[in-house]
């Protein structure tokens, strides 16, 4: 995915669900801080989203630009319209959310998580493929270790598992460098 692709699912996100704003919360929520993310980064064809101001209609952005939708057929990208709680989130992660507003999104406004709050994100998901995107984040510096320590020690979960995730973040440093 591009930035001005992500461009164009906010804009029609925000058209579908009658939300002038959407926040993005997966792994192409990077393309709000850095526009031009290294292509190991960008490798999920479709954001996931929620419109801001009416989460309900998340599903119903999925199912009109969702996957195997008619936009999906004709851009190659999808939006997945998913709930907020789909991602564990640090304290005060709203406050650092990234705006994008420009001619391609025609007004409407897209909200991406900040980098350590997506990558906290991903820790708490877990996943190979979550932890993969950690460490990248990691070998382009466009992460700070401290920072991301200090995000995911916020997480609303459990503290002995949330203590696991911060060695994890150490750990991480250290198989980049």
């Amino acid at each position: 995915m591009r930035r001005s692709e992500l461009e164009h699912v906010i804009r029609a996100s925000s058209a579908v669900a009658e939300d002038n704003e959407i926040i993005a919360i997966g792994s192409q929520a990077i393309l709000g801080q850095f526009p031009d993310a290294p292509d190991e980064l960008l490798r999920s064809n479709e954001p996931d989203v929620v419109p801001m101001n009416k989460p309900e209609r998340s599903i119903v952005v999925d199912g009109a630009i969702g996957e195997l939708s008619a936009f999906h057929h004709t851009f190659g990208y999808y939006a997945h319209g998913v709930a907020l709680d789909t991602a564990v989130l640090p304290s005060g992660w709203r406050e650092r959310l990234i705006r994008v507003c420009n001619e391609n999104t025609k007004g409407a406004i897209g909200w991406c998580l900040e980098v350590h709050d997506l990558a906290a994100s991903k820790l708490a998901a877990g996943r190979e493929k979550d932890l993969e995107f950690v460490s990248t984040l990691f070998r382009h510096r466009l992460a700070i270790a401290e920072i991301l320590a200090e995000r995911t020690a916020t997480l609303p979960i459990a503290n002995d598992r949330r203590d696991a995730l911060v060695q994890r973040v150490w750990a991480l440093v250290a198989r980049v460098w």
